[in-house]
């Protein structure tokens, strides 16, 4: 194992969980590190972690691991203990049920802690939209947008949504199922050209999920934070929206996958790559890749078929100073070469300080 402790690991995760309101979550973690450090069920299965123990988002694999029983067995022990929308909890009662769980599954849990956590925070499409229609205003023909790092796609549909920035609202006109997400909204309303709305859609990751399968709605499921019932209901509608238009990100390297995608992209329309808190996890020879793919076709824009590339990311990767766990919002255009901040925003979603486009 390297650099950082499993249990230095556990407890930094603690401190983000209290960060995004989770307190549960952060009991939780506090909790494994305590039995870690006493020898007891976490210690066994996670002693001889091979690798970063916070870069592999262990704790969450951990966590997601318990949540995942207790979302498939409702009735069970474990779920018995568990905050469930909304119920109260006590850590001294749901510890030892959790870790008898852990040692009786022993097997399963090893096998699902295998996986990277999967968040696909919808709330993040409070700030993508936006950044969409502020790439779509100079350009009134079909927009088509490509996802790096999508997981099972759910924000591929983010027109599909309806926000409320209090101080503005849009509603998506398209018919069908209903995301409803709010935020704490700054600074000037967005923009929503009449004309903005995607045409095509296309999403690549390394290890895709399918919401149209019920082992990859689990999994999404088990990664929100138990005694956060209102995003797991944003997730429910979203995997809902997901299935009914079958969209199913493809299995790839992000810098091989969008430099095929851009060899071959429609040169009557406006392109926008974009991703969300995915920057960080490839290596640097992948990042620089996938930004050489992006600025060369970029280079080709033309009036006609621009190009747009959407960032929400952490200000370092990003060349900003990074302000705590704040990410930034950037919008980059071809073939105008303009760099804008759009934003500064919550990895989920919870606030919005929007600059204007």
């Amino acid at each position: 194992m390297t650099g950082v402790t499993v249990p230095e690991a556990l407890r930094q995760q603690a401190i983000w969980c209290k960060t995004f309101d989770s307190p549960f979550t952060a009991a939780l973690c506090e909790t494994m590190a305590d039995d870690f450090e006493a020898g007891g069920v976490i210690a066994h299965l996670t002693r001889n972690w091979p690798t970063h123990p916070i870069q592999d988002a262990l704790s969450l694999r951990l966590a997601g691991a318990l949540h995942a029983i207790v979302l498939s067995e409702p009735d069970g022990s474990l779920a018995q203990v568990w905050p469930r929308g909304g119920s109260s909890w006590s850590m001294a009662e749901a510890w030892p049920v959790a870790s008898a769980t852990l040692r009786a599954r022993e097997s399963w849990v090893r096998e699902f802690l295998k996986s990277p956590p999967q968040t696909n925070e919808v709330r993040r499409s409070m700030g993508l939209w936006p950044g969409l229609c502020a790439a779509a205003e100079a350009f009134e023909g079909p927009m088509d947008v490509l996802e790096l790092g999508a997981s099972a796609g759910l924000n591929l549909s983010m027109d599909h949504f309806h926000y409320d920035g209090g101080t503005w609202q849009w509603d998506s006109p398209i018919p069908g199922p209903r995301v409803a997400m709010s935020t704490q909204w700054s600074g000037p309303a967005p923009q929503f050209p009449a004309h903005a709305s995607i045409r095509n859609r296309g999403a690549c990751d390394q290890n895709p999920l399918n919401a149209g399968k019920a082992e990859d709605r689990l999994r999404l499921r088990s990664y929100i934070w138990p005694d956060q019932p209102e995003r797991l209901e944003r997730l429910n509608a979203a995997m809902e929206i997901a299935e009914a238009q079958s969209i199913t990100p493809d299995a790839g390297d992000a810098a091989d996958w969008i430099r095929g995608k851009l060899a071959t992209r429609a040169k009557d329309a406006l392109t926008v790559i974009y991703h969300s808190v995915f920057f960080q996890y490839p290596p640097q020879s992948v990042r620089e890749a996938i930004t050489l793919a992006i600025e060369t076709e970029g280079a080709r824009a033309t009036s006609a078929a621009p190009l747009a590339w959407l960032r929400f990311e952490p200000g370092g990767i990003l060349g900003r100073t990074q302000d705590g766990v704040g990410m930034t919002l950037e919008l980059i255009e071809w073939p105008s070469g303009r760099r804008r901040i759009l934003a500064d925003i919550d990895p989920h979603g919870r606030f919005v300080h929007w600059h204007g486009a």
